[in-house]
């Protein structure tokens, strides 16, 4: 949410989220999220107006700060990207620029209503922007994405997309949720049209907000049931079962993928 610049002077320290453009400024040395006062950040005085509110992190007050594209001159700090704060393996760092990142993308695509093209009014209490025209409102989209790990006796069903071919990694399977079905359904979908298996006993496991752009990742683990794996070739292009102790480059703990290749691993050992 929005808040006055003059809330904000007498604090100390607090953390402050910088975009610009798609990367995130940071912390030379610690590659963290700035900690500062106000005072402190003369580069983006002029963008008073646009801080954004998110709560705390690590004890600190946290608000975000979106400079578009402008380039700012920095000497102190550099700047990340999304997926390199991914790969520093810092999960709390990771998910409070993923928040932060959401709803700057939020705001930058909502600035005119989809219904009657006037310009959107950011709401105060709430993350929403409204129409004072035809008083349509708008809040930050959220895609829903099922994601599974799939087991066969004591293999690990690991498939590689184009993505992930680039980055010579394999994963597990997952997919966005089609309109009018459930998660359970989505699941059985995916799995099928990508590698032609089914599978049985379902189980959800757990949930991780991910950025790239807006998705809801919901995380599930299964066991194989039938068919033999036959890739669609479009978005996966090879899958195979792979015993734990010889598996490919796999995604690292911090995604809820390697959560739960990690919690499949676990079970098959016992």
């Amino acid at each position: 949410m929005l808040i006055d610049i003059e809330k904000i002077d007498d604090m100390k320290q607090a953390h402050w989220i910088i975009f610009t453009g798609d990367r995130v400024v940071a912390n030379k040395q610690q590659s963290e999220l700035i900690a500062a006062s106000w005072q402190e950040l003369s580069i983006v005085h002029h963008y008073h107006d646009q801080i954004i509110s998110l709560g705390e992190h690590q004890g600190l007050p946290c608000f975000a700060i979106d400079v578009g594209k402008e380039q700012l001159e920095l000497e102190d700090y550099e700047t990340m990207s999304l997926r390199g704060v991914f790969l520093s393996q810092n999960e709390p760092l990771f998910l409070a620029i993923a928040r932060a990142w959401q709803w700057i993308l939020f705001r930058r695509t909502h600035r005119f209503c989809g219904q009657c093209g006037s310009a959107m009014n950011q709401v105060d209490w709430e993350m929403a922007t409204h129409c004072h025209t035809c008083n349509h409102r708008c809040y930050p989209r959220i895609s829903p994405c099922i994601i599974v790990a799939i087991r066969k006796q004591n293999k690990i069903l690991l498939a590689q997309g184009k993505a992930q071919k680039e980055r010579k990694m394999f994963s597990i399977l997952a997919g966005f949720v089609e309109s009018g079905e459930s998660l359970e359904q989505a699941v059985h979908r995916e799995v099928f049209e990508e590698v032609g298996i089914k599978i049985k006993n379902l189980q959800y496991f757990n949930s991780q907000p991910w950025p790239f752009p807006h998705s809801l990742m919901m995380g599930f683990l299964a066991e194989h049931d039938s068919g033999e794996i036959e890739v669609d070739g479009n978005e996966i292009l090879e899958a195979h079962w792979y015993d734990i102790d010889e598996m490919p480059s796999i995604p690292p703990n911090i995604s809820i993928a390697g959560k739960l290749i990690a919690e499949t691993v676990k079970r098959i050992a016992k």
